[in-house]
């Protein structure tokens, strides 16, 4: 990843690492969905159906009818077989003009900013103007699979020639290889599902109920305070009847939260006391996102506004499958080292989003940079790699009250969090920056620095 030149607005603020990028790639703006639960408002649409019409708001509000892009990158993580070119189908769905290329990229829930990056960085190299990062998933059409043996009879029955060998081969069918195989919301290595491995995480950690059930609250009443300030009237476009995020419950309360039962890590004795709740996780959603990226020359030469500065990003791995680290802690990797490459830390940061994936994994995540321990031991630091002002951290709601189509979540925070820091920008006459970070399945994290002058 290349490092880009600090705001020319800003000299008391630049960044070491930050010569020789050609050109900046910035957020233009967004349009997604309201995220529905899954088997709710979008249970039947297809994924095509909801990219597609996620990219219509796009290309709306941004007058981009006929317009020939540099690329559209998009991805779903739950796709079925026959959406192998998905973007590319939606794109051609669209109003923009049918040479503009598509790729189709995946990264578990980091989907989404896999393809913001993807975008500006082509946009950054000069390979590119403009570009659109989009993503899409639909829990209430996950691809549903045949067994192992019933999918290597198909292709021999494909393959025969004679109704000999058709009659062969149906032969040798058994009852059992028709059970078709549900989805599964688990790691390959382990077997275990995302809440499962938090759930240990959590136990270790000590992270308790009540701080989970305020970090939910919060997010509820932060994204409901988000709509009612008209934050995201020129973000989300209704769709299928919605007309905002179908999992947002502006009513909860603590005591609501309080009476639901555990739901992960109640049958695993490494989980001493079972914390995690359907109110404290991200419920399986539907929903697609997307935002323009361009270049500042292509922005002013059609009029738009920069909202934010793609600074830079980085990636981490955790080796939760044979070491002692949790599935979802990559990002308290991978955010000092972004930081370290610009010489900032996290009181720099005026805006941090941490993806809700669950509240335990915000809440861990904290309380792995305040650790002592964690900072001599696991970053190599002297000490604590530091503390997230509270008042800075997911201000308009975020995962556990929008909910969490995966490959569409990380286009909801860069697009949100990109006005979010305009504005501030604006109002305070003076750079904004924010953080995003976001954890995956695999044991994977991927963070983007963004910057704004208001400008």
């Amino acid at each position: 990843m290349t490092d880009a030149p600090a705001s020319p607005t800003d000299s008391t603020r630049t960044d070491p690492g930050t010569a020789g990028s050609p050109r900046d790639a910035v957020v233009l703006g967004g349009n997604r969905l309201p995220f529905a639960r899954s088997g709710g408002a979008y249970a039947g649409v297809s994924e095509q159906d909801m990219l597609t019409a996620a990219l219509d708001g796009l290309v709306a509000r941004f007058g981009l009818q006929g317009a020939q892009l540099g690329e559209v990158a998009g991805g779903a993580v739950l796709k079925l077989a026959g959406d192998l070119n998905l973007t590319r189908e939606c794109v051609l769905g669209t109003p923009l003009d049918a040479r503009t290329p598509a790729v189709d990229m995946s990264k578990a829930c980091a989907t989404g900013l896999e393809t913001v990056m993807h975008v500006s960085n082509r946009i950054r190299l000069g390979q590119i103007d403009v570009g659109v990062a989009c993503g899409v998933d639909s829990a209430s059409d996950a691809p549903i699979e045949v067994s192992v043996r019933l999918r290597r009879l198909l292709h021999r029955l494909s393959r025969a020639r004679t109704p000999m060998q058709r009659a062969k081969t149906l032969a040798a069918l058994r009852p059992g290889d028709l059970a078709p195989l549900p989805p599964r919301n688990a790691e390959p290595r382990t077997g275990m599902s995302m809440g499962e491995h938090q759930a240990i995480t959590t136990s270790q950690w000590g992270i308790t109920r009540e701080a989970q059930d305020e970090l939910a609250l919060a997010s509820h009443r932060n994204l409901a305070a988000a709509y009612q300030a008209g934050l995201l009237d020129d973000l989300v476009t209704g769709y299928r009847g919605l007309g905002r995020d179908e999992n947002l419950r502006p009513d909860s309360s603590m005591e609501k939260l309080a009476k639901l039962k555990p739901v992960f890590g109640t049958s695993n004795p490494a989980v001493a006391e079972p914390t995690m709740t359907a109110g404290n996780s991200t419920p399986l959603s539907d929903g697609a996102s997307s935002v323009l990226v361009s270049s500042r020359e292509w922005a002013a030469e059609h009029g738009h506004t920069p909202l934010a500065r793609i600074v830079d990003t980085r990636a981490a791995a955790v080796d939760y499958v044979h070491g002692d680290e949790g599935l979802l802690m990559a990002p308290a990797y991978a955010v000092p080292a972004l930081l370290d490459a610009h010489g900032l830390g996290l009181d720099d940061l005026d805006l941090i989003e941490i993806h809700e994936a669950f509240a335990s994994t915000v809440l861990t995540t904290l309380a792995a940079w305040e650790s002592e321990e964690f900072g001599r031991e696991r970053l190599g630091r002297d000490g604590a790699y530091g503390t997230v002002d509270r008042s800075r951290l997911n201000i308009a709601g975020s995962s556990l009250a929008a909910g969490h189509p995966f490959a569409a979540t990380g286009g909801r925070i860069i697009a949100t969090l990109a006005k979010l820091l305009h504005a501030r920008a604006r109002e305070k006459g003076a750079v904004q920056r924010g953080l995003v970070s976001v954890c995956a399945a695999g044991g994977q994290g991927t963070v983007v620095l963004l910057e704004s002058d208001g400008e």
